[in-house]
């Protein structure tokens, strides 16, 4: 009586292809240090930007006031003195504007200078 012992296997490459892919969903994402490199740079830029859109909006929206004052006939409301309400609250929304980009250059200067260090490294990494 002799037994027959073989051994069956087979491979299928797009099985393990799938296999890899499902793997892969369930793995934690790995950051290469190029992406790194480009998240840290635009987070220097995303600060800035978005404090200069505050002061910018907010410097229309005062000096918008201001103009809606000068420019109207507030005379029952005000007794007369809508102009000079008007034009001084326009001056005032005119400096908040004109903060805007100085601000945006302050602080981003800060924040890469705050990074710096980090994108030497990266770079550094990624050069050799």
């Amino acid at each position: 009586m002799e037994e027959n012992k073989s051994f069956h296997y087979t491979y299928s490459a797009e099985q393990q292809q799938e296999i890899r892919d499902i793997r892969k969903k369930y793995l934690a994402p790995e950051e290469d240090k190029m992406e790194q490199l480009r998240r840290l740079d635009r987070c220097a830029a995303q600060k800035a930007q978005a404090w200069s859109i505050v002061l910018g909006v907010t410097g229309t929206l005062i000096f918008g006031l201001g103009m809606s004052c000068a420019m109207t006939d507030l005379t029952g409301f005000l007794g007369g003195t809508a102009l000079m309400i008007g034009i001084p609250v326009s001056v005032v929304g005119l400096a908040v504007l004109a903060l805007a980009y100085p601000v945006y250059n302050s602080i981003l200067k800060k924040e890469r200078q705050r990074i710096a260090p980090l994108i030497l490294q990266l770079t550094d990494e990624l050069l050799k």
